[in-house]
């Protein structure tokens, strides 16, 4: 009896700190490229606020591609290839964007992009292998903290390298986690599936479409802050590259603090935690608008770390909820194109209309969506009766 709870705890605990490893790994590095790929492009080659957008699209788009098209459709057995395969190339990738020019960034990025959409779905998918709905949700609430802690890593170590190194050479220093995640990828677990014509029911399903309302919602302000926000700081605000990835991390550290507390409560109503954070964000995106000095533009960036911090856990466990687990890797495949969707399209929108009426501008007319998007969460949530349930 001893001896086989100590072989189930061993196996649990195995299987955590490879995800863990490779989350914060993977994570740490990819918001590293998301929040300084901006900066690099804008200082470094000299881009216009629209060709910086245009690059965070390339960047998105390359996820989505893999996610929606390759990773979807593909087998067990290909997408552990692919997926090791991804983690070499991703780390290469950070070595080749200190030498990119203005032409070589392009496929660099795409490449990258690419990478990161062979990855992500995988390790959510393994984070919610675990049979008892109790246990696979507390994991699923340890990978979102580990997503949070390496959200948090990425800007401040980027942070403290460019108060001594230029910005290109930043992207050297996370070359090691690209090795970390590599050496531990084949030994990510993969679900057996049974391959099915699911497609159709994944988009008509409601507890996958709350998990997009609930991810769009927040994800359309996420994107203009990650493709402009440190460039407002730095030629608005006036601070240094620095200061502006310290910005994030702060955003990033609130993030983390509401994550952490919903592992020690985890949601049993999920419209509750759903509903507030989207409230959140709407009092974050005209707090964004207001934000003539540096001070409000900080408590304008805590404010949206909470339902940062909220929303993604809160959706994915509303799809894990949904589906059982031969259909759960299509449904977080799936979502995870809708979340690389918006930052394909709002980069390029963004950039574009930042040109005629500025960044803090923007907010306010995103402001209206938000609400739109609550009420559609809403109703979705009504017709699941039994999502909210706290077990099987």
């Amino acid at each position: 009896m001893d001896r086989s709870r100590l072989s189930i705890y061993s196996s649990f605990v195995y299987a955590i700190s490879i995800i863990l490893v490779i989350t914060i790994s993977v994570r740490s590095s990819n918001n590293m490229i998301m929040t300084d790929i901006s900066l690099f492009g804008r200082y470094v080659l000299n881009f216009s606020q629209f060709q910086v957008g245009l690059l965070e699209s390339v960047l998105a788009f390359g996820t989505f591609f893999t996610t929606a098209f390759i990773n979807s459709r593909a087998g067990t057995h290909t997408r552990r290839y692919l997926f090791i395969s991804a983690n070499i190339g991703y780390t290469i990738m950070l070595a080749l964007i200190h030498f990119s020019s203005y032409l070589t960034i392009w496929p660099v990025i795409l490449i990258s992009g690419f990478s990161f959409g062979l990855i992500m779905p995988n390790i959510i998918t393994a984070a919610s292998l675990f049979p008892d709905r109790r246990t696979r949700e507390r994991v699923l609430g340890i990978y979102t903290i580990s997503l949070s802690i390496s959200l948090i890593l990425g800007p401040s170590i980027a942070s403290y390298i460019l108060k001594y190194f230029p910005i290109g050479d930043a992207f050297f220093f996370f070359i090691p986690f690209g090795i970390a995640s590599t050496v531990l990828s084949p030994f990510l677990k993969f679900p057996d599936e049974k391959r099915s014509n699911v497609s159709t029911r994944v988009f008509s399903n409601p507890g996958f479409m709350a998990a997009v309302f609930g991810i769009l919602s927040y994800n359309i302000i996420f994107a203009l802050l990650t493709a402009f926000g440190g460039i407002f700081a730095r030629s608005d605000l006036h601070v240094s590259l620095s200061v502006a990835n310290a910005i994030f991390a702060l955003f990033f550290l609130f993030s983390f603090a509401s994550r952490l507390y919903m592992s020690f409560r985890p949601p049993s109503n999920l419209w509750h935690y759903l509903g507030t954070a989207m409230m959140i964000t709407f009092m974050g995106s005209i707090l964004i608008f207001l934000s003539s000095d540096l001070i409000i533009y900080l408590i304008a960036y805590i404010i949206l770390g909470i339902p940062h911090g909220v929303t993604y856990p809160t959706s994915i466990i509303s799809i894990s909820r949904s589906f059982d687990e031969s259909s759960r890797n299509l449904a977080n495949s799936y979502f995870f194109s809708v979340m690389m969707s918006i930052g394909i399209v709002m980069p390029v929108l963004g950039g574009f209309i930042i040109k005629y009426i500025g960044f803090r501008t923007l907010f306010i007319y995103i402001a209206p969506l938000i609400i739109i998007l609550m009420a559609l969460t809403f109703i979705t949530f009504k017709r699941i009766p039994n999502i909210s349930a706290t077990s099987n």
